[in-house]
């Protein structure tokens, strides 16, 4: 097989996506083109559209089609209220998952100096116009537990203090069904550390 046949092609561009190394590369590559070409030249095509056409809510920071979301362009949404998470996948989980009216703004990450990561790339000069701007009075970091995600937090929360905006934390512990005996020692702290009345 040439080095730079189509099928290596394939192949390799299938290892950008994250999990699949080159064994699970190779197998869907397979599967493509000797079970599913329809398939994959609907995948092709939708790719090659998402890639051209999504890009960044101008006031979330979250993926969309649009100029703005959906969510930041519902009027039905409570604008008092701005979550703020790390990736857009985190604002699908929390819209799945509960029962949330607010906004979002989207990090796209952590602080991280090491990697270069400040708070340019993170968009905070956008977060704090909103802060100062916007009628926010409330800010819920919804942040890793991380060292980065901590310290990312601390500063948000800082610049939040700074505009008069209360700054609040979703709670931390023990998962629904989670087994006592399989949470790790700083999970069973902050579940500690954060209980309520019963």
């Amino acid at each position: 097989m040439a080095e730079r046949s189509l099928l290596n092609q394939l192949t390799g561009a299938l290892r950008c996506l994250p999990g699949v190394g080159p064994k699970s590369a190779q197998r869907i590559a397979f599967h493509l083109l000797e079970r599913d070409r329809e398939g994959g030249l609907r995948l092709a095509r939708v790719m090659a559209e998402a890639m051209e056409r999504i890009g960044r809510c101008r006031r979330c920071r979250t993926l969309t089609e649009h100029e703005v979301c959906a969510i930041c362009a519902n009027v039905q949404r409570d604008a008092s209220l701005v979550c703020v998470v790390e990736q857009p996948s985190q604002v699908v989980a929390i819209e799945q998952a509960a029962e949330y009216r607010g906004l979002y703004f989207v990090l796209g990450g952590r602080l991280s100096p090491l990697d270069g990561v400040g708070p340019d790339e993170l968009g905070l000069d956008l977060l704090e116009s909103r802060l100062r701007d916007e009628s926010v009075a409330e800010l819920i970091l919804a942040v890793s537990p991380t060292v980065e995600g901590t310290v990312t937090g601390q500063f948000i929360a800082d610049r939040a203090a700074s505009h008069g905006v209360r700054v609040t934390r979703i709670a931390q512990g023990v998962p629904l069904g989670g087994e006592l005996e399989s949470v790790d020692g700083g999970t069973l702290a902050l579940a500690f550390a954060g209980r309520r009345d019963f």
